[in-house]
């Protein structure tokens, strides 16, 4: 398929959007929704830095809270979750207002983590170095000794822990969530979905997870492959239209897939490029971001990355926001994003560690 890349930009970037306290600076994120109000913005950042781990041979964790409210002026209005979070991944608000955070790494000591990788924090390799196409030798597993991590955890507007899903410090099973939790996304009646996987081992966990609205499960879906049915190599978002089908963006195959509810395939999209984040808004609006096409992932000739807006009914790309830094070679541009009712979009960048909003030019 040809890239799409050659497309209109009708968007001006504003940066420095969303102000922290002073004295607090801009970890990674990679997550970011819309308020049911749908002005505010929340937005998970990893406490300044790639992860919440503050000491990686103990395990200690930052204090910082890691999920942030910010108000349309971009002024923080509420802040929660200190403690409880080493990688907050996926991020979403369901119709209640509810925040929903997946947790993608472990805090278990670096000297505890074993050969299979651990998918521990950031500064010891884990999850992070087995995502975006160089995965390790061997799958990677949960890490010895590890007290927090690789959960899906629902809180209420106000802060407060509703549920979790997932062993803390993760489990890694075909049937049992959660290790690597990379999305997580609640269907109009409640139904829950998460996204897991985040390594390109063979033999890697990647796979949908499917429970009722009290967290139990209901099925888990797919396996580790190359862009066969079924099949999935990090998938790394979630978003749903308002016909309620599942799209999944499948990242290092390079594609979204589209599914019922209840995973009976629907149709494959490469048009969107390589989809780090996605969201479909009211009016079907699909919004795709590629943090990766031509730096950490090489296996994507041609294609740039930026975010791409187009049609979730016909699947036709009609902009294409370009990521300004073309010299990057890791992580770059947004890898989560979203679209406030008015039109604005937000992208939550990884490399950079912002959250940039863009704007449709005067």
């Amino acid at each position: 398929m040809k890239p799409t890349n050659d497309l209109p930009n009708p968007y001006q970037s504003i940066e420095g959007w969303a102000k922290l306290p002073e004295g607090r600076t801009w970890g990674s994120t990679s997550a970011v929704d819309v308020d049911k109000d749908g002005k505010s913005i929340w937005v998970a950042e990893r406490c300044g830095g790639n992860s919440c781990v503050t000491d990686a041979t103990t395990g200690q964790m930052s204090e910082l809270p890691t999920v942030l409210k910010f108000d349309s002026t971009g002024k923080l209005v509420k802040s929660f979750g200190a403690g409880l979070m080493v990688f907050p991944h996926g991020i979403h608000v369901d119709r209640d207002g509810n925040v929903w955070v997946t947790d993608g790494q472990d805090n278990a000591p670096r000297a505890a983590r074993g050969a299979r990788g651990g998918g521990g924090a950031a500064a010891g390799g884990g999850a992070a170095a087995g995502g975006r196409g160089r995965g390790p030798a061997a799958p990677p597993g949960p890490g010895a000794g590890a007290t927090i991590g690789h959960q899906v955890i629902k809180f209420s507007p106000d802060g407060k822990v509703l549920m979790t899903i997932g062993k803390k410090g993760g489990i890694l099973s075909d049937d049992e969530c959660c290790f690597q939790p990379n999305d997580v996304l609640v269907a109009p009646n409640g139904d829950i979905f998460v996204a897991q996987g985040h390594s390109s081992a063979p033999g890697s966990n990647a796979r949908i997870f499917k429970f009722d609205k009290t967290g139990k499960l209901i099925k888990a879906f797919g396996k580790f492959g190359a862009a066969q049915a079924g099949e999935f190599d990090q998938p790394h978002a979630l978003a749903m239209d308002s016909r309620g089908r599942l799209f999944i963006g499948d990242r290092n195959n390079n594609r979204v897939v589209i599914y019922d509810q209840n995973f009976t395939f629907i149709a494959e999209w490469k048009q969107f490029s390589r989809p780090s984040g996605a969201y479909i808004d009211k009016n079907d609006n699909l919004y795709v971001a590629d943090s990766e096409s031509e730096s950490v992932s090489r296996n994507h000739d041609g294609w740039k990355r930026g975010l791409r807006i187009g049609s979730a009914k016909d699947g036709k790309v009609k902009y294409f926001i370009p990521d300004p830094n073309d010299k990057a070679t890791n992580t770059s541009a947004a890898e989560g994003v979203v679209a406030d009712s008015q039109g604005n979009i937000y992208g939550a960048e990884v490399g950079p560690k912002r959250v940039m909003r863009y704007v449709m030019k005067k």
